[in-house]
């Protein structure tokens, strides 16, 4: 068998998490806004909500990597600063046409989304293939 082709691509991170994230907060501030308590409750709940979405969308923007690469099972992920950084795949999930990557390296864990804003559809279905071979084979006794 012959072996698969290097993948590598430079990554940005999504927008659809800052979106749902927007989402959610619009939501919880109807929520709090339709809540029966006193409008000093309200506004320190407010304060909370907004603050808090805030810093998950600014955590989600200030991911350090540019680039990532995949060659026969080795994982590299490449740094803003230029620098590289092998990585070993913890886990992954594919979730409709989106994979969430979650790749160790140096005791950090960093989550990866590939989304239709951030990556083609080309390499979202290679990757796909390639992250297949690494599950386990169903037999059919096991069905």
């Amino acid at each position: 068998m012959t072996s698969a082709p290097a993948i590598g691509f430079d990554y940005r991170p999504s927008r659809l998490p800052a979106c749902l994230i927007g989402a959610v907060t619009v939501l919880a501030l109807v929520a709090i806004a339709l809540a029966g308590v006193p409008w000093s409750v309200k506004l320190i709940l407010i304060l909370m909500a907004v603050g808090f979405a805030a810093h998950a969308v600014r955590r989600i923007a200030r991911l350090s990597i540019a680039g990532v690469g995949l060659a026969g099972e080795t994982w590299t992920l490449y740094r803003t600063d230029r620098s590289d950084a092998p990585a070993r795949l913890a886990s992954f999930r594919v979730l409709g046409s989106c994979i969430l990557l979650r790749l160790e390296t140096g005791g950090r864990v960093e989550a990866l989304l590939l989304a239709p804003d951030n990556s083609d559809a080309d390499l979202r279905r290679r990757l796909r293939m390639r992250l297949a071979a690494l599950q386990p084979t169903v037999r059919a006794a096991d069905l």
